[in-house]
């Protein structure tokens, strides 16, 4: 019997998940062979070089180039950064605690943000960089659905203006959306990506009625981010993908552009089941997709899980 496989999209480390019957573990959370138990890692191995195998001879040390004055870049490369970062964007985090992955989450009510379940499990606290810029916010867990893959944050602090539910139409296959979010963070940009797609299906891996298929591509670090329609509308909540790799060595194919959002009606009886009222409304004229981009880019925000 074919297996199938997902990743969702919490940017620590690149790994599949399987999806046979039971839930997929967060992106990053690949057993180490070192962690007891199987358990998952999400330290990020440091790059280094490949050990010279057994009789080699070690090649000498390069003489030290001449430090740079302060402030300086060698061979126009940006300088080096200061101590204390990370690879998603901030230092290290106060009390202890540190950032082990990173995804995306979207205002939904003041003071209160959505994202997966699977991008706050487990989480002390969350950092919030809005996407428009501003101060660095803190965030706690108010409530999850690990089922619809959910989770409601509260935010200390104006996040932005909250987004819009579509309330109707029925989204149809073949309608354009669009993604916003911040993939593999500490690699592409810092700033908010956006890309456009259609929906696929109108249901998910092994017809789960609660997502949608979707072709607009999506990274690591997508997990929680808003998917929109060409009006503007939230119509869903970005969270996985299959894994190209897996599919292509069960079955000699590579699957492209298979990708899931939690539907928006999941969404929407979450928020209000946990005391959120969201904003919803009626589908209207169409606009581009950077005009979409540009509803969705006050209300998006960057997350960071610390532990």
């Amino acid at each position: 019997m074919m297996r199938a496989w997902i990743v969702p999209f919490m940017l620590s480390a690149l790994v599949a998940a399987p999806a046979c019957g039971q839930k997929p573990p967060p992106l990053g959370a690949e057993p180490s062979p070192n962690a007891p138990g199987g358990k998952p890692s999400f330290s990020n191995p440091p790059l280094r070089g490949t050990p010279p195998g057994p009789g080699a001879t070690p090649a000498p040390a390069p003489a030290p180039a001449p430090a740079p004055a302060p402030g300086a870049s060698l061979a126009g490369k940006p300088p080096p950064l200061p101590p204390g970062s990370d690879p998603f964007g901030g230092g290290g985090g106060g009390g202890g605690r540190r950032p082990v992955s990173s995804g995306t989450g979207f205002v939904v009510a003041p003071g209160r943000l959505l994202t997966n379940h699977h991008v706050a499990n487990g989480c002390s606290e969350m950092r919030v960089r809005p996407a428009a810029g501003g101060q660095e916010l803190v965030a706690t867990v108010a409530a999850t659905d690990e089922q619809r893959d959910l989770a409601l944050l509260n935010v200390r602090g104006n996040a932005g203006p909250p987004l819009a539910f579509r309330s109707g139409p029925e989204m149809r296959r073949g309608e354009g959306v669009v993604t916003y979010g911040f993939p593999l963070a500490g690699l592409l940009s810092s700033g908010p990506t956006l890309t456009t797609g259609e929906v696929s299906a109108l249901a998910g891996l092994r017809d789960n009625a609660r997502q949608y298929q979707i072709s607009a591509p999506v990274q690591p670090g997508n997990s929680g981010g808003p998917l929109l329609d060409m009006q503007g509308h939230v119509v869903g909540v970005v969270v996985s993908k299959l894994n190209a790799q897996r599919i292509a060595q069960s079955t000699g194919d590579i699957p492209q552009n298979v990708n899931f959002a939690v539907k928006g009606g999941e969404a929407v009886e979450f928020l209000r089941r946990n005391g959120v009222e969201p904003r919803v409304a009626q589908s209207g004229a169409a606009r581009t997709a950077a005009e979409v981009g540009e509803v969705a880019h006050p209300s998006t925000v960057f997350l960071r899980c610390m532990r």
